[in-house]
């Protein structure tokens, strides 16, 4: 698929969506996203996730209930430049939801074409902040993913 390629765009429903200015100190002094900041983004879009999408707060999860949500695997497929400027969407989509583990899609793209711009298949491990050691997924958050994606279940 060239860069330029627009892409099928999941249904709304199973994928939730944020828009997204790129701005200056996104970019490089090229202009052009520089590319750890889609990391930044794409972290963003899972703490509004997980605050929005799944009605949970974040802050709670981490800094209450001391779950913590680390990366374990990261792969990430660059394919346009995205510009200073560039009205763009983030999404997120689970792909598996495991016991102590979920597979998220991660991308951004342009709105308006379907254009992606990047995309990163994501591993999270629930994790206890005081042993650091892997931990079921939290019941209200299994049952949240399971809300808006059914078919994990």
């Amino acid at each position: 698929m060239s860069a330029a390629t627009p892409v099928d765009l999941p249904a709304q429903g199973s994928e939730f969506r944020r828009a997204r200015l790129i701005r200056f100190s996104d970019c490089d002094p090229a202009g052009i996203v520089f590319y750890p900041q889609y990391f930044v983004m794409l972290n963003g879009l899972v703490e509004d996730w997980v605050n929005e999408g799944l009605g949970l707060s974040y802050h709670g999860l981490v800094a209450v209930r001391r779950i913590g949500l680390p990366t374990v695997k990261l792969e990430a497929d660059f394919r346009a430049v995205s510009r200073m400027g560039d009205q763009v969407a983030l999404g997120l989509t689970v792909q598996r939801l495991g016991a102590r583990s979920m597979t998220l899609l991660v991308r951004c793209f342009d709105p308006a074409t379907g254009e992606l711009r990047m995309q990163m298949q994501q591993v999270l491990v629930t994790t206890s902040l005081e042993t650091h050691r892997a931990v079921a997924i939290p019941d209200d958050m299994r049952a949240a993913i399971l809300r808006n994606a059914p078919e994990l279940g």
